[in-house]
């Protein structure tokens, strides 16, 4: 429980915020911290509450930090984690980056931490789900010729998958957009930008409506389903071995389904 000597640090939500929380408990040697997002941070009779705003110098230093205390995996274990939002990722990380500065020797593999064994637990779970959008993310051509997919996944992957899919599309325009958070990657065949976008009222992510998907990428879908039915060998489908690699989540967004 909070006493009257806490310090709760209200954050923006960006990981540059959360690395700015982290250099104002070295910085002003807070003892014990409390870290919220300004979305979820509530009045308290207990602690004090601190507005941070996140600075890209000061997440930096913390972060350049880190490199010199803990392998690249290291570090990424940490970003992984905090693309989890869990609740209270934040302060788990933070005795995490605690446990990195305080050792005098690799905490990668201290699994007789609890806090590197949860965090490592974390991490991969956001590794796993990476994976599996790089896998399931199918697009489809638009009337205006942009290729689309929707993606809802359990964790925010979004800057985890921006690299793979410009290599692997680096020749087509395209958006992935994550409904859940309501943001998204935009490809121009240059760069890749974060977008916001106001979908059309009615709109079903789940379907190819000819009002807003190009003629032949329903031609397509139905093209490939038909493969997909006729390659299909009922008597040795595996219904539960198939779910455990492609889970029910993911269905509606493929046109095999």
């Amino acid at each position: 429980m909070l006493n009257i000597q806490d310090s709760i640090l209200i954050y923006d939500g960006s990981f540059d915020g959360f690395l700015t929380c982290v250099f104002q408990v070295y910085d002003l040697k807070l003892k014990r911290v409390l870290i919220q997002k300004d979305s979820e941070s509530q009045a308290s009779l207990f602690g004090k509450q601190n507005v941070v705003v996140a600075d890209p110098v000061k997440a930096d230093r913390v972060w350049k930090g880190l490199g010199k205390k803990t392998s690249n995996a290291g570090r990424l274990r940490i970003y992984y984690g905090f693309l989890s939002e869990k609740q209270g990722v934040e302060n788990l990380l933070l005795r995490y980056i605690q446990y990195v500065f305080e050792s005098r020797l690799p905490v990668d593999s201290d699994f007789s931490n609890p806090d590197v064994l949860e965090l490592s637990k974390v991490a991969k779970s956001v590794g796993r789900e990476k994976h599996r959008m790089e896998a399931f993310v199918r697009f489809r051509l638009t009337k205006d010729g942009l290729y689309f997919a929707t993606i809802e996944p359990d964790f925010d992957v979004l800057p985890l998958i921006s690299k793979h899919f410009k290599s692997r599309y680096a020749d087509q325009k395209w958006v992935i957009y994550d409904l859940k958070r309501n943001y998204g990657l935009y490809y121009d065949l240059d760069k890749v930008e974060i977008i916001n976008l106001t979908l059309p009222e009615g709109f079903d992510a789940s379907k190819t409506s000819p009002d807003y998907f190009a003629v032949e990428e329903i031609e397509f879908q139905t093209l490939w389903k038909d493969y997909f039915d006729s390659t299909n060998i009922s008597s040795r489908k595996n219904l539960q071995l198939h779910i455990r690699h492609v889970p029910k989540r993911y269905w509606k967004y493929l046109s095999e389904k």
